[in-house]
């Protein structure tokens, strides 16, 4: 059968009941003069006689017309009525259909009059803004990614180049330059991991563990080689739920953030709590004063203090990044704060 649009089904919805509605008021008269008599010709106790063939005949026909113009009204004024309360919903099909095959730049705005119709066009254009602001993510993230694997390329192609063209290069020089290809190499393959970890992060957990925040802390912690940064454990119990490989690449990414992006002689502090049925981690560290409009941009990928492109530490700009996809993907919450001396403040719970 084919399919019958919102408009005809609103129609049949206003005509249906008119149809019923008429039929029983039409069938009152008919009823009554079938079981009528004409008064004085009637005696008291007598069977009711019913009228003339031809007057029964003529008040069945009048109502058969009357019903039947009546519903056609009903057809038509249901008709019309349902298309001018569908036409809100025919111009936001419209509109968004050309704003997804064209651009996500524009808005549906206001549609209606305040009811339903201005709701759905409400609701569509913040689904619009989403998406628009994923996308562009999604772009400015393909963007830097691209960069940043390109340069480590770009440097070990350069290296060998180097090496081959000197012919008088010595087995110390070759094997200088064999140092410094494997070091970007190890230097790629670091921004790999961490992007696969970020990928893994945005995905979602499918695995939930019990795991102790102070564990992996205390684990991170004793696996970093120690330096002119001074780091401070204060390590409680912190049960939580969640993917274990996750959780222990959210602590990582805290604490090496915190040796990273500090000052020399600087400070890291670590600590670890439960409270009202949280897991909580906190990681303070000392380094170079950040504005407070800047926190929420370096939880963006590949977005570092000052703007910098080219690190000689190791860091990529994702280590924050993947923090706060790992504490969504866990349900989890995140706050950032900009110390007034310098350095941040970063604090998750966990449920």
């Amino acid at each position: 059968m084919p399919r019958r649009t919102l408009r005809t089904q609103l129609t049949l919805l206003y005509a249906v009941p008119f149809f019923l509605s008429g039929a029983a008021l039409v069938s009152i008269p008919i009823l009554q003069s079938s079981q009528s008599a004409p008064v004085g010709k009637q005696g008291f106790g007598a069977p009711p006689e019913v009228p003339p063939v031809n007057e029964y005949a003529r008040i069945v026909t009048a109502s058969a017309i009357g019903l039947a113009v009546m519903v056609g009204v009903a057809i038509v004024l249901g008709w019309l009525i349902a298309g001018r309360f569908l036409r809100p919903l025919r111009t936001i099909t419209a509109t968004a259909r050309d704003i997804s095959a064209s651009n996500l730049h524009r808005r549906l705005g206001r549609t209606g009059g305040g009811d339903e119709f201005t709701e759905l066009a409400g609701t569509l254009d913040a689904l619009f803004e989403r998406l628009e602001a994923a996308f562009e993510a999604q772009r400015h993230f393909v963007a830097n990614a691209s960069h940043e694997l390109r340069t480590p390329l770009t440097a070990e192609r350069a290296l060998l180049q180097v090496a081959l063209a000197d012919p008088d290069a010595g087995c110390e020089a070759l094997r200088a330059a064999c140092r410094e290809v494997l070091a970007l190499g190890a230097a790629q393959e670091r921004l790999i991991d961490a992007l696969l970890t970020l990928a893994s992060g945005e995905q979602g957990v499918e695995l939930h563990e019990p795991v102790d925040l102070a564990e992996l802390a205390r684990r991170v912690v004793a696996a970093r080689p120690e330096g002119d940064i001074k780091v401070d454990a204060l390590l409680a119990e912190a049960p939580a739920t969640g993917d274990p490989r996750l959780l222990e690449s959210l602590v990582a990414n805290l604490i090496d953030n915190a040796l990273r992006h500090n000052t020399p002689g600087g400070t890291v502090e670590v600590s670890t709590s439960a409270e009202q049925g949280q897991a909580r981690i906190t990681v303070r560290n000392t380094g170079p004063v950040i504005a407070p409009a800047e926190v929420e941009r370096l939880f963006q990928p590949f977005q570092r203090l000052g703007g910098q492109r080219v690190r000689h530490d190791g860091g990529h700009g994702l280590g924050l990044a993947i923090v706060r996809a790992i504490v969504r993907a866990h349900g989890a919450a995140i706050e950032a704060r900009a110390r007034p001396g310098g350095g941040l403040e970063i604090d998750v719970r966990m449920p």
